[in-house]
């Protein structure tokens, strides 16, 4: 049966997107690029009338139990005794919370818990979830990089404990390097973790030669790469290590942090390339993983740059 035609994008299963206002309540320091107005323009932008068919959720509050998915007790209570009741809090350099960053950080992974049960119960083919804090540098025991729990990993764990998934490959195409993750799935090899990022840059990990047990693909460009380097990596690492795999599930740590106009480093991709890169999984979905993508924002901190990434990425999952 051919799918239903609304302008110029193709639908088949629908596309959610999930979103709350508490999560720009998660403040941090006046000229933070990590900071509420980020979730705005993405907001903003996609009330667009290209994204009229885009089913808009707000993501709800996951128990604090559900940080214990990939994160020890310790860190948990560690972060809960880091936050203000006024003001703001210094966890590192990099990472601040204010009263309300727990509540924001739990409504990031309730947003991304709901994602991965969204696309397994069929209720939708494809999640888009713009939470923040971002979750990709966050350790197994350790908050830092702007990030106080791994969103991606807690929605990974929470596909093979909820859902039976033997598989998950997370694809991270953020500038920075996830070592958040890698460090949680190092020794894993029921998870895939790839990761195209600026190398050297913050955080100092994501050489090629850090496999973990074999399920580590980390594929570093150096500073002022652009499209090109950027294709060949998936085409040659990413894509190849997916086939293998064969994921029952595909999450994406999308940051747009690589847009050339981004202020913290040094790639050139513009927003074809997410595009691009967004249409290349959603086919490896289609085949292996029964087109289950759940796809959580990390960075992006030029707010022009960002806002137009984000459209290409949600638009390219629309089309289904």
């Amino acid at each position: 049966m051919a799918k239903p035609w609304f302008g110029h994008y193709t639908y088949g299963m629908r596309t959610r997107f999930y979103t709350h206002p508490i999560c720009r309540e998660h403040l941090t320091p006046p000229g933070h690029p990590e900071r509420p107005d980020r979730l705005r323009v993405i907001v903003d932008r996609l009330d667009d009338e290209p994204f009229a068919y885009l089913e808009r959720l707000e993501a709800p509050l996951a128990d604090e139990e559900t940080v214990l998915l990939a994160h020890p007790a310790e860190h948990l209570d560690k972060v809960k005794a880091s936050i203000p009741d006024e003001g703001l809090a210094v966890i590192d350099d990099d990472t601040t919370v204010s009263p309300k960053s727990l509540e924001a950080a739990l409504t990031a992974i309730g947003g991304a818990l709901a994602g991965v049960d969204d696309v397994f119960s069929g209720e939708a083919g494809n999640v888009f979830v713009a939470g923040r804090p971002p979750g990709h540098h966050a350790e197994k025991n350790r908050a830092m990089g702007f990030c106080l729990f791994n969103n991606a990993a807690i929605a990974a764990r929470h596909a093979q404990k909820e859902h039976g998934a033997e598989r998950i490959a997370i694809v991270d195409w953020d500038v920075h390097h996830g070592n958040g993750t890698q460090d949680i799935f190092w020794d894993d090899p029921s998870v895939l973790y790839c990761s195209t990022h600026q190398m050297p840059l913050y955080p100092g990990t994501g050489a090629a030669h850090e496999a973990g047990a074999g399920n580590i693909v980390n594929a570093p460009l150096p500073a002022g790469s652009g499209s090109e380097a950027f294709r060949e990596a998936f085409d040659e690492k990413v894509l190849p290590a997916i086939d293998r795999f064969a994921p029952d599930l595909i999450i994406i740590s999308a940051g747009f942090d690589a847009h050339r106009r981004d202020p913290l480093a040094e790639l050139n991709l513009e927003a074809d390339d997410f595009d691009w890169a967004t249409g290349v999984l959603m086919e490896r979905a289609d085949r292996l993983s029964q087109g289950r993508v759940v796809s959580l924002l990390e960075g992006g901190y030029d707010l022009q740059g960002l806002s137009v990434s984000v459209a290409a990425h949600v638009g390219r999952l629309l089309k289904g």
